[in-house]
């Protein structure tokens, strides 16, 4: 599983996010927002994130402004600047990665999905879990504390046994919201929430299912408390969350390219997700070329670089052996560890721009066994006249034709 930190510009600075996914091209992108100051890594978070990477899909959570690793103070933030992150993380994901196709949110963070779905036009699919169908009922979390938020403009809270400052515009920016825009969503909807959830009642989900129009579905998560905080209650909301988007979400996951003939000596490229990722075949072997994430590709093979040094380091090793076999010499084994720069060559010191550059390739060569200076010596010499190293050296001459 590859799991990348990410930072990218929220609504009052820069957020952390995570971003999970195997080492394939991923089915859906998923935007996961987690409930009421818990954070992205709080465990229900976590474990079905994992479970949804163990199916093929790339989940991406992060936390919202003020909490965790994001920047910002929370005592200024409320239910609409949560709206405003999510879609940033979305736009960012859009930007940067692949645009998020399902939606889920936790609690509080399955209302903020809600809100922030009709500007999110990517996404297919929202998941609700545990959530309330209006923001303001997060109020009952600190009841007693409302007179002295009215009267003093903020009060410190306990929720979750943490303190948290609740100013007295996060209440005003409650009363904004309401859930007429739950008619509105025109995306494919699951209800999912326990019958013994005691923080927010099953009745919540009831008035999101009734609120929300066709293709709309609704699923009990029977015993599980609110957080989520047994493994296999998570577990089991993923496989149902899975599952039930194969109806709507169109796949992004291609299906492996088939075997066809190829001809002896010639190497095969066809392109697979109209990405970087290439489908290589030769007459006897089938492998994949990619890029990694960082620019753009999804990792799922070397990058076309490293299929080079990859050629130089393999024609190294078996011209080394075969020397040293012919010789006797008693190599036990040999590592090539090899690089590609561009370096600012000496003899160009007053060209243009364009050729002041090199190429080098650093190749390092390791020899075990029992090896005389004499015999070390002659084996460096010979890395030197391998094949695809005369190749390299050699002035090549790339001849390119349409086929008919």
């Amino acid at each position: 599983m590859q799991k990348l930190k990410l930072d990218f510009p929220g609504s009052q600075g820069q957020l952390a996010g995570l971003l999970e996914q195997q080492n394939q091209t991923s089915k859906s992108m998923v935007l996961f927002a987690h409930c009421f100051t818990c954070g992205k890594d709080f465990i229900a978070a976590s474990h079905i994130s994992k479970a949804l990477v163990e199916m093929g899909f790339a989940v991406f959570r992060f936390d919202f402004t003020g909490l965790g690793n994001s920047d910002g103070d929370f005592a200024n933030t409320n239910f609409s600047s949560n709206v405003e992150d999510l879609v940033a993380a979305a736009d960012f994901l859009q930007a940067n990665y692949q645009a998020p196709s399902i939606l889920i949110g936790h609690s509080l963070g399955g209302a903020a999905v809600l809100k922030a779905a009709s500007q999110i036009p990517q996404a297919q699919a929202v998941v609700t879990i545990g959530a309330p169908a209006d923001a303001s009922h997060i109020k009952h979390l600190f009841q007693c504390e409302l007179d002295s938020i009215d009267q003093h403009g903020e009060a410190d809270v306990s929720l979750g046994g943490r303190p948290f400052k609740i100013k007295k515009q996060f209440i005003d920016d409650l009363s904004q919201h309401d859930i007429s825009h739950i008619s509105q969503l025109k995306k494919a909807l699951l209800v999912m929430h326990s019958p013994v959830d005691d923080t927010v009642s099953i009745n919540e989900a009831e008035k999101i299912y009734v609120a929300a129009k066709h293709p709309k579905s609704f699923v009990s998560l029977d015993y599980a408390n609110h957080l989520l905080t047994h493994k296999k209650d998570a577990a089991y909301a993923a496989k149902l969350i899975a599952a039930w988007s194969e109806k709507f979400i169109e796949s992004n996951q291609l299906d492996e390219p088939k075997r066809i003939d190829v001809s002896a000596g010639d190497v095969r490229v066809t392109e697979i997700d109209h990405q970087f990722k290439c489908d290589i075949q030769t007459a006897t072997h089938q492998w994949i070329a990619d890029e990694p994430i960082k620019v753009g590709g999804s990792d799922t093979g070397p990058d076309p670089y490293q299929h080079l040094l990859a050629g130089l380091g393999a024609c190294t090793v078996m011209t080394l052996r075969m020397y040293a076999n012919l010789k006797k010499i008693p190599m036990d084994n040999v590592i090539i560890n090899l690089n590609h720069d561009r370096e600012h060559g000496e003899d160009c010191q007053s060209c243009d721009e364009q050729y002041a550059k090199v190429d080098v390739i650093h190749r390092s060569i390791e020899f075990q066994g029992d090896l005389t200076q004499e015999q070390i010596d002659k084996l460096l010499v010979i890395a030197d006249k391998c094949p695809v190293h005369r190749t390299l050296h050699n002035k090549i001459e790339v001849r390119t034709v349409l086929k008919d």
